[in-house]
Parts: structure tokens; C-alpha cells; sequence
């Protein structure tokens, strides 16, 4: 049995590339992805390209079309609402499940991403800000000791940073998310379950209503 590591692909690093990108809003639900446009800002061939835009499209960030193409998902209301109601339920959980187990090292990977976070609100990076909350809630997931709880939400990955990439881009969000994954943070460190799952369920909520403020306007 080989067990060598590869190299990363060409394919890997362009479905990298993109993901970034789609997050990040450089590409906007319902914009169709020109297969030779991706080639020539990605200095990719187009088989790597198709490859990649195929590996979005399992993520569910990029959908295939027919006779229309590759393009980037609209996500309705209704849809976000019904990732929201998963969120809140099994986050919360999550949440109070590991303010009884996480380690020093975790709790301190967690206070470097909320400081990582606080840093990319202030430069105004919007791909760092994603990149921060989502390593935070990695701890959350990774400690709070239920598999199923973190296959679920590892399922839903993909839409929910979309989402959150849009929620944070509004006003003010991204302060108020600062202070709300702080309070769930001092209740995990003080091992305060119930504490625990009320901040992460606030979070959650909050999150809920700015998102849906912003489809309203849209």
C-alpha cells in the first residue's frame, strides 16, 4: 500500500481559487462561470477547470445547469431559514457539549481565531473573516465529543459560510458576531453548558434575522 502524500493538484488548487472567490463575492448567486474566463484568470486548462467547478458543485457553490452552464446557486429565504433552524439546534448543542470537554489547546485556537476575526473586521477582509469563523467553530465541532452533530453541519459547510460571508458584509454584523462568539466563548472556558448553548444559540438567531433583513432588500 503506497501511503505517500501527492502534491496538491492543479485541479485542487483552482477549486481553492474559486471557493475563495465565490465566498468571498467576487462571483454573485445567479452569475453564470465562463469556462474560458475561469481558464484565463485561473492560468488553467480547461479540464482542470471542469474538474474543479465539479467538486463545487458536490459542495453545492457551484450549479450545472443545462443549456445554460456552470453558474453560482441562488439560496432562497426559505432555504437559508430552514439551514438556520438546523444551525440553531444542533450548534447550541454542540456548544454545550464541549464547554465540558474542550482542552487548553483548543480554548486558546479559539481565542487566536476570535482575535484573527477582530483583525480581518477591522482591515475589512472580508475571505480572513470567514476563514476566522469557521476555524472557530472547527473547535466547537471537532470537541464537543458527537460525530453525528459534526457530519451534519460539515454537510451544510458550504452554504453556511456563504451565508455567514453575506450576513457579515452588512453593517455592523460583524462587531455584533465579534461580541456574540466572545460571550460563547467565556461561557466554554467558565464550562457554563447552559451558558454555552444560550450564546450559541443568540448567535445563531441574530444571524438569522441580519440575513434576512439583507434578502428582504434583495
Amino acid at each position: 500500500m503506497d501511503l505517500k502524500v501527492s502534491p496538491v493538484s492543479v485541479q485542487q488548487q483552482a477549486a481553492s481559487k474559486l471557493r475563495a472567490a465565490i465566498l468571498a463575492g467576487v462571483f454573485q448567486p445567479g452569475e453564470r462561470l465562463v469556462e474560458a474566463d475561469l481558464c484565463e484568470r485561473l492560468g488553467v486548462s480547461r479540464p482542470s477547470v471542469r474538474e474543479a467547478l465539479r467538486s463545487l458543485e458536490a459542495e453545492k457553490l457551484v450549479a450545472i445547469v443545462p443549456n445554460r452552464g456552470p453558474l453560482v446557486p441562488l439560496i432562497t429565504w426559505e432555504q437559508a431559514r430552514e439551514i438556520y433552524q438546523v444551525r440553531v439546534l444542533l450548534e447550541a448543542e454542540a456548544a454545550a457539549a464541549c464547554a465540558q470537554s474542550l482542552t487548553p489547546d483548543s480554548i486558546r485556537r479559539m481565542q487566536d481565531a476570535l482575535a484573527d476575526f477582530i483583525k480581518a473586521d477591522k482591515e475589512d477582509n472580508a475571505v480572513e473573516r470567514v476563514n476566522a469563523t469557521s476555524r472557530f467553530y472547527d473547535e466547537i465541532l471537532n470537541g464537543c465529543g458527537n460525530s453525528v452533530i459534526k457530519d451534519i453541519l460539515n454537510g451544510l459547510l458550504a452554504r453556511v459560510t456563504f451565508l455567514r460571508s453575506r450576513t457579515m458584509s452588512a453593517p455592523g454584523r460583524a462587531k455584533h458576531s465579534a461580541q456574540e462568539m466572545a460571550a460563547m466563548l467565556q461561557a466554554i472556558q467558565k464550562r457554563d453548558s447552559d451558558a454555552a448553548r444560550k450564546a450559541a444559540a443568540q448567535h445563531v438567531e441574530r444571524a438569522s434575522r441580519a440575513a434576512q433583513a439583507i434578502f428582504e432588500k434583495q
